[in-house]
């Protein structure tokens, strides 16, 4: 166990999240005085000393320090960033070397704990900082090896062309459909499965309607840019449903919609009827996930397909004239290593896919591998260097460049998701969402909505009711809150 005591700052958060990127296999709890302490367990303890312009952390076992490190805030020397941002780089700072000291452990993506790295990669940029400079900041400051940095860099510069100018009144929208034909075992998004909730549908499909007809008339409607739908498994519903919500976005916010995206998903639920009433709707891109290409690790999470079932959907697709078809692979399921990864990546390679999204599991609330302990021992052991060079190696055989990135809290190997794709056919929703710098509107059960304010960069978040039947219940009550921000 580790007790974590932090004495003149708030940044306990941040520091819990950066111990258990060093020690993942710890119990942590954070304390808030020395009487909390449990002996013969370690105890760390952060400090923060403004007047002194020091930070300083110390590792303690049974009273005995194992390592110790110093961080002088005056030596972090970052244009415009105020007295705070130093702070708490200084902290963050001065417990990843006390822990590198103690673990000899080398963790890639430095004191960067958050879920967007690429948001301080742009905000250096937007400070007009050369790349050189901004790649320096984040290696000796933020602690990133170089290749991360380089990494940050190369899919900023692809970003920026789609998020600038900013605008406050541009817009996206997200839409939910919650249904699933089965859960899978690593899912963690409020998803519903058919065999319980498909008599839900309809009721379901009519609140969504007239959630997308009210928030309509919050919007400057020509200022739309780009439509998500996702889920849960968009295609998992009946077409007549789907088509009528895609017929409701067209109706209620025009046509002039940049790029329109609709997340097939899963290949047990596309076939040629959707495909075509997706194609007659202009969809121009859309989603076909294997997540693996192993047949024995998709039954083992509980998917309704195999290898040879995603190879037929892609090429009927391709048949049908869909130009843009994203497919995504995650690292980490159970039972695979380096061998299935290439096993996977070999099959994909042959489908030269426009769009590549490689996700690293992340074992999160809500999914049967949450408290997991296998599973938790499996994504820690990963042999990041190989995995991150035998996808390195497939990616640029498919002439694929990485256009967007995220991180999640324990993260297969601390590794990331990347979102690939060949040149000019980048998502620009996934852009615009990761970056938070445009607003988002979602419309559905569980969705969250994000308002953009680019005068001060911050974002307003109204979440939308996870549960279907509150969903459907309150859903004027839902309405009303966009209304208060949006109007």
């Amino acid at each position: 166990m580790i007790n974590l005591l932090v004495i003149g700052h708030k940044y306990e958060h941040d520091l819990f999240e950066l111990v258990r990127t060093f020690l993942p296999d710890k119990e942590i709890r954070i304390i808030n005085s020395l009487k909390e302490y449990i002996h013969n367990t370690y105890l760390i303890i952060s400090e923060l000393n403004p007047h002194e312009q020091i930070s300083n952390t110390i590792i303690y076992f049974n009273n005995k320090i194992l390592s110790t490190y110093k961080e002088d805030i005056s030596s972090i020397i970052i244009k415009d960033y105020n007295n705070i941002q130093l702070e708490k780089i200084s902290v963050k700072k001065s417990m990843y070397n006390a822990l590198t000291n103690l673990t000899d452990k080398d963790v890639s993506w430095g004191i960067l704990t958050g879920i967007r790295p690429t948001k301080v990669a742009h905000n250096l940029i937007d400070l007009k900082l050369s790349t050189e400079s901004v790649v320096d900041v984040l290696t000796n400051h933020y602690e990133l090896n170089k290749e991360k940095a380089e990494l940050l860099m190369e899919i900023t510069k692809i970003q920026r062309k789609y998020i600038y100018p900013l605008d406050k009144d541009k817009f996206s929208l997200y839409i939910s459909i919650p249904f699933c034909p089965t859960i899978c075992s690593y899912c963690s998004f409020s998803s519903l499965g058919i065999n319980k909730y498909g008599h839900m549908i309809e009721s379901y499909v009519n609140n969504l309607i007239y959630e997308i007809e009210s928030v309509s008339e919050l919007v400057s409607k020509e200022k739309i840019n780009t439509v998500y739908i996702g889920g849960g498994t968009p295609t998992a519903i009946p077409p007549m449903y789907l088509n009528k919500i895609i017929e409701a976005v067209y109706k209620n916010f025009g046509t002039n919609i940049m790029e329109f995206t609709v997340e097939a998903g899963r290949p047990d639920t596309i076939n040629r009827e959707i495909l075509l009433m997706l194609n007659k709707n202009k969809i121009s891109r859309i989603s076909i996930n294997p997540q693996t290409m192993v047949d024995d690790t998709l039954k083992l999470i509980h998917r309704n397909h195999n290898s040879r079932d995603i190879i037929k959907t892609y090429y009927l697709a391709k048949e049908i004239g869909f130009h843009n078809v994203n497919m995504d692979l995650i690292l980490g399921l159970p039972g695979e290593g380096n061998n299935e990864l290439n096993t996977t990546l070999k099959e994909i390679g042959k489908l030269n896919p426009e769009n590549l999204t490689i996700h690293s599991l992340s074992l999160k609330k809500g999914s049967d591998y949450k408290d997991n302990r296998g599973a938790i021992k499996h994504i820690n052991n990963f042999n990041m260097d190989s995995m991150v060079d035998l996808i390195q190696n497939h990616v640029n055989s498919m002439q694929l460049y990485p256009y967007y990135l995220y991180r999640q809290k324990q993260i297969t190997g601390n590794l990331e998701n990347i979102g690939y794709s060949k040149i000019n056919m980048e998502c620009i929703y996934n852009i615009s969402m990761m970056e938070e710098k445009e607003t988002i509107i979602g419309l559905g059960m569980g969705a969250v909505s994000k308002i953009y304010y680019p005068e001060s960069n911050k974002i307003k978040r109204i979440p939308n009711f996870k549960g279907i039947n509150d969903y459907i219940n309150r859903i004027d009550e839902l309405i009303k809150n966009k209304e208060e921000v949006l109007s």
